[in-house]
């Protein structure tokens, strides 16, 4: 009989005995089989099914995927020594009972069709930043902790959409929103502003919105000394720190390029006159995904300067029935400062000072070009159903993602695990599916989750000199 052993997280050190004859579900939810209380795990995660002997993990299409031996994959066999993690529970399949050997500290196992091969991880790159930037960081895992603490005063659940928020803000990129309408998106976006204390704006996007309602206007007026007439700029909602684009697909291409020119440029231009956007600036935009008529889909190339497409899902029922009791009891509740603007800033600059070994990188940039489907390695996966694959900007955000998440963690160092958690809001609007992935049902997301599966870590032989 078949045994679960945990060997990492809440339920280290305990076993669980599979029944071969019935299917293993693990998730959040009271139906599964293994109930784990993670905000990283789904509701529906994954499940063990044994055949012919064999026992095989499953990915039920969860939000965060099923690792096993650091790689997301959505079906794999599982032999002795292997090691799925699921949210933050690792555990290992024994077949026989008995404990399999781990690999130590700093090596990493390799599978070979005759014997195991174990090889020498690359060294981490030295660290450049100054002691107290690293202290800085250190000391970032704490203060994650009070941000959720605080959003939680006002948002239940969505774990995962609040780290994702973070990541885009302490790495410098913008992001974009996705979900149903109800889904808390706009009072996310504000509770945060408050809790990193960065002057927010919300702009309501309407088809008759106006560029120079969001970035300002001239104005002519008599100067009271003088008496002549002369014009004055009156800054729109866009001159703040955390800018709300409520509904961005309901206003024409013309005010959302506006919009996304300042994004980029973090400047505005008014008649002969530039002017430049305080620090730190951010874009956080929503959408919703049923709306269609009376809407005006982003471009590919303004889409791509969102560094995440963070997807905004139902909660659970245990949520959704707290979110109905705490809404309607008419009490609310001040979430309070954990950051400063000034640390914010602080902290981004020190987010790009974390260092990247030539692994991480050469991994970022294999991930990247499997997408492609012109590129010759590419997977058949990509091939059948991709029609234009991520640019360069994609590996640019994936390492600044990582870096963001090492930082959110406490640590100064990046690992391909880091990247595998950032890949799927970084890629799933990066990859445009074409006629027989959408004949198919095959999303974005899922192309994703597969090229994870399928694109392996650089060997030795990629970081030999």
């Amino acid at each position: 009989m078949a045994t679960i052993v945990f060997i990492r997280g809440p339920l280290t050190g305990q076993n669980i005995e599979l029944d071969a004859e019935k299917p293993f579900m693990i998730g959040r939810s009271a139906e599964a089989d293994l109930q784990i209380a993670d905000p990283l795990v789904s509701s529906r995660h994954a499940r063990l099914v044994s055949a012919n002997g064999t026992w095989t993990v499953e990915d039920l299409d969860s939000s965060n995927g099923t690792l096993v031996n650091g790689r997301n994959v959505i079906t794999r066999a599982l032999q002795g020594e292997d090691q799925v993690e699921i949210g933050d529970t690792v555990f290992r399949l024994e077949p026989d009972g008995t404990k399999a050997k781990p690999a130590a500290r700093g090596e990493i196992v390799v599978e070979h069709p005759e014997a195991p091969v174990v090889k020498r991880a690359p060294k981490r790159p030295e660290v450049k930043a100054s002691p107290e930037d690293v202290e800085r960081v250190r000391s970032m895992k704490d203060k994650t902790g009070a941000i959720r603490a605080e959003v939680a005063k006002v948002i239940v659940g969505q774990r995962e959409v609040v780290d994702q928020v973070l990541m885009c803000l302490i790495a410098g990129g913008h992001g974009l929103l996705i979900g149903l309408p109800g889904m808390a998106k706009t009072l996310l976006v504000s509770t945060i502003a408050r809790v990193l204390d960065l002057a927010f704006k919300r702009i309501q996007f309407t088809p008759d919105l106006m560029p120079s309602d969001i970035t300002g206007t001239e104005v002519l007026e008599t100067n009271k000394d003088t008496g002549e007439k002369e014009f004055r700029f009156v800054q729109g909602p866009i001159f703040c720190n955390l800018v709300l684009a409520d509904e961005i697909t309901r206003t024409p291409p013309k005010t959302q390029a506006a919009l996304l020119e300042a994004m980029q440029e973090k400047m505005v231009t008014a008649g002969n006159v530039t002017y430049e956007l305080d620090e730190p600036f951010y874009v956080l935009a929503t959408q919703n995904p049923i709306e269609q008529e009376g809407t005006y889909p982003l471009p590919e190339a303004q889409l791509d300067r969102f560094m995440f497409n963070i997807w905004v899902d139902y909660p659970l029922e245990d949520e959704e029935e707290e979110i109905v009791s705490s809404t309607t009891a008419g009490s609310l509740v001040e979430p309070s400062r954990v950051m400063s603007k000034e640390q914010v800033l602080d902290l981004r600059r020190i987010v790009r000072q974390i260092p990247v070994s030539p692994h991480v990188v050469k991994y970022v940039i294999k991930l990247v070009r499997s997408t492609r489907p012109a590129y010759g390695e590419a997977p058949e996966v990509t091939k059948k159903y991709v029609s234009t694959g991520a640019g360069p900007r994609a590996g640019q955000f994936l390492v600044l993602a990582g870096k963001a998440r090492a930082a959110l963690e406490g640590r100064i160092h990046v690992s391909c695990n880091d990247i595998r958690r950032a890949a799927v809001p970084v890629l799933r609007h990066r990859i445009l599916t074409n006629f027989a992935a959408d004949s198919e049902g095959r999303t974005s997301m899922n192309i994703v989750k597969t090229l994870l599966e399928d694109t392996p870590e650089p060997d030795e032989e990629a970081y030999r000199e």
